[in-house]
């Protein structure tokens, strides 16, 4: 099966990226599922239902999310009606899940939503949590394990890949919206840190600049706002897998002036 799994969502930009250019990236790259992080899709916090089934309409199957799942009440219904993911690690008490299981001709597919510890909301363990879903799913005999790790430290990311390689097909990083040029393929595992943003690609991860400039220069909270107009990016990784090991990888950055980069993992096997 080949998953295309794009990064945080940004705001207007970013859903403009999807509308405009995913219905061809499926086709052409003969995609079978797509995923997408929507943390940031709704004005750069959270997710509306309006703007839910636009994403949705646009082709996304699955979407996960972060620290920022909450911010947009009127969302919460649609855990039970919609293939909307939140941080697997949250408290059972908590609505939605953070797995889900899909049928992929024929095939199981398992898309876990994890989020870290560093600079985030009090969770549970997410190294424990992590390993513990995949035990049950091995129990289960599901192969295909696709993870979104949601988190600021890269040392936690890189850690989850040392804990989780050969067990899972993917492990993703999404939240720092800035992309990392580590893609590689170890034990049957492909690993990113940060998948990068889809949004707005000249400002400061897709927020207008004034705002946080502010922040650094005086110490004191700023309200972060969406650029009216921007230079946007799509960032997307696409991940071959088969058996339960990923074989192939490469990362597509495609910018609105037409341009679009490719680069391959490297194989660490």
């Amino acid at each position: 099966m080949r998953i295309l799994f794009i990064g945080d969502i940004v705001g207007r930009p970013g859903r403009e990226m999807i509308k405009e250019y995913l219905p061809g990236l499926k086709s052409r790259h003969k995609i079978d599922f797509a995923i997408a992080n929507y943390e940031n899709a709704s004005h750069g916090f959270g997710l509306t239902p309006k703007n839910a089934d636009e994403l949705f309409g646009c082709g996304i199957d699955c979407m996960t999310g972060g620290n920022h799942t909450w911010d947009k009440k009127e969302l919460l219904p649609l855990f039970a009606t919609h293939n909307i993911l939140r941080p697997h690690n949250y408290p059972p008490e908590v609505e939605g899940t953070g797995l889900k299981i899909f049928d992929i001709a024929g095939e199981s597919l398992a898309v876990l939503n994890i989020m870290g510890h560093h600079s985030m909301p009090m969770c549970e363990n997410p190294f424990r949590c992590a390993k513990e879903s995949v035990q049950q799913l091995e129990k289960e005999g599901v192969k295909n394990i696709f993870i979104d790790f949601h988190a600021e430290a890269t040392a936690e990311k890189r850690g989850m890949m040392m804990l989780l390689q050969g067990k899972v097909a993917a492990i993703v990083g999404t939240h720092t919206h800035v992309s990392t040029d580590d893609l590689q393929i170890s034990n049957g595992t492909a690993y990113i840190t940060d998948v990068g943003l889809t949004g707005c690609r000249d400002n400061v991860i897709g927020m207008d600049a004034e705002g946080p400039l502010h922040q650094f220069l005086t110490g004191l909270k700023a309200h972060y706002d969406i650029p009216k107009k921007c230079k946007k990016i799509l960032q997307c990784l696409v991940v071959d897998i088969e058996a339960g090991r990923a074989k192939s990888a490469y990362k597509l950055k495609l910018l609105d002036d037409g341009r679009e980069f490719r680069s391959e993992a490297l194989m660490e096997e």
